[in-house]
């Protein structure tokens, strides 16, 4: 049977992306944001899955406000690099996994959470920064991924309760498919940052670290901050954070099983005008 051998979490800026993209890696700057997730490039290759269940949001390219599923799963054999305005990232196409992503598709929905089924679209920063992060800057990725949309867009979104369960319910998913494949599941976006207003730049050091903390140790906690208090702490975007508890809700030790192992854990301010949260945690 297949299984989930991780979980990562990562910030996916735009900016860094372009960072990447254009060669400034090692300026001052950026520099100390990049050494942090050079650990983290080590363990991918140490720990080389078979298949990435990526969640992340939609950045109005392959969605728009005429339509944004609240939950949506890519199963394409393939997925190209969004055009967000300034041409696509120079980066591989991504590969999926039909067969596995149906299978979850299935499996979830008769657990009555609806999902949207994507056959075709393009995938943004969203998707393809943590790939980079973790990645590099390869000729193709290292293994196929199953993109996972998540509205954190459009309100109503969902709620960080609904979110933790959801990854239960992909673990289960996951456990029931009858190839021995090793899969990663990887939540993206936050941490704290608001992108407009009068709040604009609001970066909050101390709540971030705190929930950073709870996600790892007590996820329960995590999975029942209020939507008001990311708004309030974390900023307009900071919302973004409830897709890590997808992540964290398809760990063994939600289920009842051993606690997983930190392997990473980084944070860093600033990267544009968005506070960087990094962790790994590794099935034991």
């Amino acid at each position: 049977m297949a299984r989930i051998t991780a979980s990562v979490y990562t910030s996916h800026v735009p900016a860094i992306g372009a960072a990447l993209d254009l060669g400034k890696t090692a300026e001052p700057y950026w520099q100390p944001l990049f050494a942090g997730y050079e650990p983290s490039k080590q363990w991918m290759k140490d720990n080389q899955p078979d298949v990435i269940f990526l969640v992340y949001n939609d950045h109005a390219t392959a969605f728009s406000l005429e339509m944004i599923p609240t939950f949506a799963i890519g199963c394409a054999a393939e997925f190209q690099p969004a055009d967000e305005g300034w041409g696509p990232r120079p980066v591989p196409k991504v590969i999926g996994h039909p067969d596995l992503a149906a299978h979850i598709a299935q499996s979830v929905i008769q657990d009555d959470f609806d999902l949207t089924i994507v056959n075709k679209m393009d995938v943004d920063h969203g998707l393809t920064v943590p790939l980079s992060l973790l990645c590099g800057q390869p000729d193709a990725w290292p293994c196929p991924v199953i993109p996972f949309a998540v509205n954190v867009v459009q309100y109503p979104v969902p709620n960080g309760r609904r979110c933790f369960n959801l990854g239960k319910a992909i673990r289960k998913a996951v456990e029931s498919y009858d190839q021995p494949l090793k899969v990663q599941i990887w939540g993206t976006g936050g941490m704290s940052h608001q992108l407009q207003g009068a709040r604009a730049g609001l970066i909050n050091r101390e709540w971030d670290n705190a929930w950073l903390d709870q996600l790892i140790h007590d996820p329960e906690a995590a999975a029942s901050t209020p939507h008001i208090d990311y708004v309030r702490e974390a900023g307009s975007e900071g919302i973004e954070l409830v897709m890590w508890l997808i992540a964290r809700g398809a760990m063994a030790d939600v289920a009842g099983g051993p606690k997983p192992t930190l392997r990473h854990r980084f944070y860093h301010v600033p990267a544009s005008n968005t506070a960087v949260g990094h962790v790994i945690l590794e099935e034991n």
